[in-house]
């Protein structure tokens, strides 16, 4: 048996208006499903744990947009239950890095069509993530971000944050240990990435993979605002490790130090002052393709 856990307020309500289609093509296909809706942050988990310790529990599956993604797979980890994903939030940048269609039918199919493979989930401190993780211009895009999605869906919301973002961009001090060397500097963007997409579908690191055991380090030193503008089509284009300022290393490990930190984890806000980045290799089973990843 599958189970769909559905947010019903990701996309702005949008996950709602796809799920009868969902259960119409199920009962088509004569699958045993059942749906049950998340009711406050963090349920998803509760009711993905609880899914994973019924007998006969074929695969869990994720109704909504990162943030529920990422809650189903808290549930699921080790649990050897594979998870699946019907994007239908507003981002859905995980789906883009392990292939999994943009269209809800579309990926219905595709995880009824594709073997459950593992992948890996990062720890960041007390807790996990799934994607990217990072502190800088991408924090104070989110910020601007957040107030759009009440209003649009897509990338248009994360367009606006872009540009308000540059707008208001101000560098941050850090102090960062990668698999043991470290560095202090001021810094546009610092991000540890899982996934190769954030922010509604910037590349910002194309060549990552979710399944090698490593995390993606990628740091932009602080630019003069004005010439933001200026590499950020190339950004939005998947050039950011092209730039001849940008660093990039893969690592098991980074330690994060910033006074006053707003680190965004996955499309959330946290405030601390350090963070302690690890790769938990393979704790995941998604229904996915290595094969059919977005570059």
């Amino acid at each position: 048996m599958l189970t769909f856990i559905v947010n019903p307020v990701a996309g702005n309500g949008y996950t709602m208006k796809i799920e009868p289609q969902l259960q119409a093509e199920l009962t088509r296909r004569g699958l045993v499903c059942r749906f049950v809706h998340t009711d406050a942050p963090g349920h998803a988990t509760q009711l993905a744990r609880e899914a994973a310790q019924e007998e006969g529990c074929d695969g869990v599956i994720a109704v909504g947009g990162d943030g529920t993604s990422f809650e189903v797979a808290c549930g699921l980890m080790n649990s050897g239950i594979p998870m699946g994903i019907i994007p239908a939030g507003t981002g859905n940048d995980f789906i883009k890095t392990v292939g999994i269609p943009r269209k809800p039918m579309d990926a219905l199919d595709f995880l009824l069509t594709h073997s459950a493979h593992p992948v890996d989930v990062g720890g960041l401190n007390n807790r996990l993530f799934l994607n990217v993780c990072g502190t800088g211009f991408d924090v104070t895009v989110l910020d601007y971000t957040v107030a759009a999605k009440k209003i649009c869906r897509g990338i248009l919301p994360y367009l606006v944050g872009l540009i308000r973002g540059i707008v208001h961009s101000r560098p941050v001090h850090v102090r960062l240990t990668a698999d043991g060397e470290t560095q202090e500097r001021d810094v546009l963007l610092c991000s540890i990435a899982n996934g190769r997409f954030f922010g509604g579908g910037i590349p910002i690191c194309p060549v990552a993979v979710p399944d090698d055991g490593l995390l993606d380090l990628i740091v932009i030193p602080h630019q003069p605002r004005w010439k933001i503008p200026l590499f950020l089509p190339s950004l939005l284009m998947g050039r950011v490790l092209r730039f001849s300022f940008t660093i990039h290393k893969r690592c098991t490990s980074v330690d994060l130090y910033a006074k006053g930190m707003r680190l965004n984890v996955d499309g959330e806000i946290l405030n601390l002052d350090e963070a302690h980045f690890t790769v938990l290799q393979g704790t995941l089973s998604l229904f996915w393709s290595p094969n059919e990843q977005e570059v």
